[in-house]
């Protein structure tokens, strides 16, 4: 096993700047997601740790090593990648021995490596098989497999499950899930969804135009998000978003006008807080349709997903915002409803999109 270091890491393309001095620290042992819409330049980075995009500036280490300039195999990295990349002529066997024949690891060796990773993957009943011969979810066993052989200081995941169904996605999680704990080994993926991150991850780095929007745990992204993007990234559905006016203070933390002319005492900090620009920030789950409340709006769709129904709002300045509503309390759309906010887990954005949280307690 290996840690990870990222020092001022740059990526240009010609006169496109693709990532710009971005650092980052991968302690050993880690699981580590880089999560961020397309082109935000998470398959970009992996490759440079990888070794298979060159570096414009800055330095990679693994380990004590600087391997800015290695060649990949150089590196002690295995890497799987979206398309399983297995030898099709070839059988199971053959295609997690086929890497380490190459550098020449004894046969016996790789006997016994084959052996355990077949287990730990439970690909013991199909290792005389093709891949023709494999569902898809068997074929990326084998992917992770053949990293697996190698004993690598760190692994590499470029968006492996995304030829997945959505019941295989589920399964190979966990599959990884379980394979990191087995291991302990670090290991970076790479992802745009945020599911996948959400319950593999250790740590999640969230990503936006090459540079790092936050990097956390995720109940610390879920809860404490740093910037609107973030904010509206993270969950499904994401942060809903109210402008609001500045209205003074209580106590020490700042008052809000909401749409429709009513105050909300937050629980956010008056104190460095910008008078203008400021955007209330709720998850669904902390908000709710009653008789009373500060917001107002109409409904305009309700949605049943089996374990929460969702209602989707459009408020009186025509915001849209979206409810979590208790199983059988659905409000018919086209109901006009009032909506009251839980300001313990409320937050406020500056126009800048940074934010500013709700304090537990303020002296």
């Amino acid at each position: 096993m290996a840690g990870l270091k990222l020092e001022n890491v740059c990526k240009r393309y010609g006169a496109v700047q693709v990532i710009e001095n971005l650092s980052l620290d991968v302690a050993q042992g880690e699981f580590v997601v880089f999560l961020g819409p397309s082109g935000c330049g998470k398959t970009s980075l992996l490759r440079m740790i990888a070794g298979l995009e060159e570096v414009t500036g800055g330095r990679i280490l693994i380990g004590d090593h600087d391997v800015t300039a290695a060649a990949p195999g150089q590196r002690n990295l295995a890497m799987v990648f979206q398309h399983y990349a297995l030898y099709p002529h070839m059988s199971v066997r053959d295609n997690l021995a086929f890497g380490l024949k190459n550098i020449g690891i004894p046969a016996d060796e790789i006997a016994r490596r084959i052996t355990e990773s077949a287990r730990m993957l439970e690909l013991d009943a199909l290792l005389e098989r093709k891949p023709g011969q494999l569902s898809g979810g068997q074929r990326q066993r084998v992917a992770i497999g053949r990293a697996v052989v190698k004993e690598p200081g760190i692994f590499l995941f470029d968006e492996p499950l995304s030829n997945l169904d959505a019941a295989l996605r589920g399964r190979t999680r966990l599959e990884l899930a379980q394979l990191h704990q087995r291991l302990g080994a670090t290991m970076v993926f790479v992802t745009h969804d945020q599911i996948e991150a959400m319950t593999l991850a250790t740590r999640i780095v969230v990503m936006k135009g090459g540079a790092i929007e936050q990097v956390a745990t995720p109940t610390e992204l879920y809860r404490r998000p740093a910037t609107r993007f973030v904010a509206s990234f993270i969950g499904t559905p994401g942060m809903g978003f109210v402008p609001v006016q500045r209205a003074g203070d209580e106590q020490g933390r700042a008052v809000v006008t909401v749409p429709g002319g009513q105050n909300v005492a937050t629980r956010v900090a008056a104190e460095g807080l910008p008078a203008q620009g400021l955007v209330l920030g709720v998850r669904p789950e902390n908000l709710s349709i009653g008789e009373q409340g500060p917001l107002r709006g109409r409904v305009q769709l309700v949605e049943f997903l089996g374990e929460r129904t969702l209602a989707h709002l459009k408020l009186e300045d025509g915001s849209p915002l979206i409810v979590t509503v208790p199983a059988g309390a659905s409000p018919k759309p086209g109901s006009h409803v009032a909506v009251s906010v839980d300001v313990a887990e409320a937050h406020l954005f500056d126009e800048a999109g940074r934010a500013h949280h709700a304090q537990e307690a303020l002296a």
